[in-house]
């Protein structure tokens, strides 16, 4: 692993309010290794267009964030929100914008003892600080197809295009989390393919594998939802959930209980119905304790949205640990494990492979949906990174 090295990450997610992602599990174990790290809470890729419900909601979380101002975790890692103007379909605000970060960056660099660093991105809004921090090397971490989000910001597409367009041409190396955009982008752009690799999702396994590898007191909270249960737990946001399909499944199997768990911004309309109960944002920490409540793991997101069918779910994999049956709706990134897990192609087929799963599950089954992720964990994912970053610094 990696050690005495300087990194600044800027990620697409808050430290605090969201579940652990991808740059929170990697940079939580290179700070372990005796790296120096500054984490950057998300500076958003503009805010929710007036008519949002979610625009409120959104502008408290993200002062609350600022109020927080700049904290250390136990780790060691630096976690900031910098001051930004979610504006940027605007030039001016761009420019004010990559002043006020290399400004706000640059300070905390002097009283932290942070030189040359390996800057990550992850969020093209951040295109505008690449080459103004004395970088070593630049990664450009792909999570999502930025372009295709137009549901919780009003940031123009092609504005999202452009900057991710320069990012990758910039960066030293470009990580993909989805398969299905690592693909394309590759197979399109033959210098991208040269320094591109596909960096996975992975899973904290033993913590997941905790669900059925002891035995669980239902929470207060959900001891009194009848089953069975579908549990589903991620963000809860009104575009990202098939509230129709839910309705459907609903109207068909009413003795069945949905569980939502995780951070929304806006009451979802589905919230209305009986057997839909959603119980909030919980800790990391108890997530094995509630998967251990659910019957069956689901992923009800909806088809028709090109956005959602270039993600890679961290959930899915997460699912999987806990032994649990799952069943999604189709998403490229895990069509590979069809027959593990259960993928419905349909509305009625949801309800047949919820049905399935809960009539058909055995122990061998549990087991191998446990053994396809046991391996892939973030402790190996960030030697993975190690050994990239180690390449990447190496003398030509």
């Amino acid at each position: 692993m990696i050690r005495n090295q300087s990194i600044i990450c800027f990620a697409g997610e808050d430290w605090w309010y969201h579940h652990q992602h991808s740059k929170n599990h990697i940079m939580r174990r290179l700070a372990r290794a005796g790296n120096r790290v500054i984490f950057v809470n998300s500076i958003s890729m503009g805010l929710p267009s007036l008519g949002s419900p979610d625009l409120v909601s959104k502008i408290k979380r993200k002062l609350g964030s600022y109020g927080r101002a700049v904290r250390v975790t136990d780790e060691g890692i630096v976690v900031v929100s910098p001051a930004v103007l979610p504006f940027y379909s605007s030039p001016i605000a761009r420019v004010i914008n990559r002043w006020l970060l290399v400004f706000q960056l640059r300070l905390l660099m002097i009283a932290y003892d942070m030189r040359s660093p390996i800057l990550w991105i992850a969020i093209p809004t951040a295109r505008d600080v690449a080459g103004q921090l004395g970088e070593r090397a630049l990664i450009y971490q792909v999570s999502d197809k930025y372009d295709a989000n137009q549901m919780d910001h009003a940031t123009a597409s092609n504005v999202i295009g452009e900057m991710h367009d320069e990012l990758l041409a910039r960066a030293d190396l470009v990580y993909y989390s989805g398969r299905k955009l690592f693909e394309e982008e590759t197979a399109a752009w033959p210098d991208i393919a040269a320094k591109a690799k596909l960096l996975e999702q992975a899973v904290d396994f033993d913590h997941f594998a905790s669900a059925t590898a002891q035995t669980w007191t239902d929470a207060a909270d959900i001891v009194g939802v009848p089953r069975p249960r579908l549990g589903y737990f991620g963000a809860v946001d009104s575009w990202l959930l098939d509230q129709e399909l839910i309705k459907h499944v609903s109207r068909k199997r009413p003795d069945w209980h949905w569980v939502l768990i995780g951070l929304r911004a806006a009451p979802l309309e589905i919230e209305s119905l009986a057997n839909v109960h959603y119980l909030g944002s919980k800790p990391y920490s108890s997530m094995p304790e509630y998967a251990a409540a659910f019957d069956v793991c689901v992923l009800p997101w909806p088809t028709n949205n090109e956005f959602v069918n270039y993600g890679s779910p961290i959930k899915v994999r997460e699912y999987l640990a806990t032994g649990k049956p799952v069943v999604i709706t189709p998403i490229y990134e895990y069509e590979r494990l069809d027959g593990i897990l259960r993928i419905s192609r349909g509305y009625d087929d949801f309800i047949a492979k919820v049905e399935d799963a809960l009539t058909n599950d055995s122990e061998d089954k549990r087991i191998a949906r446990q053994l396809t992720v046991k391996e892939a964990t973030w402790d190996a994912r960030a030697e993975e990174v190690s050994n990239d970053i180690e390449e990447l610094l190496e003398p030509k």
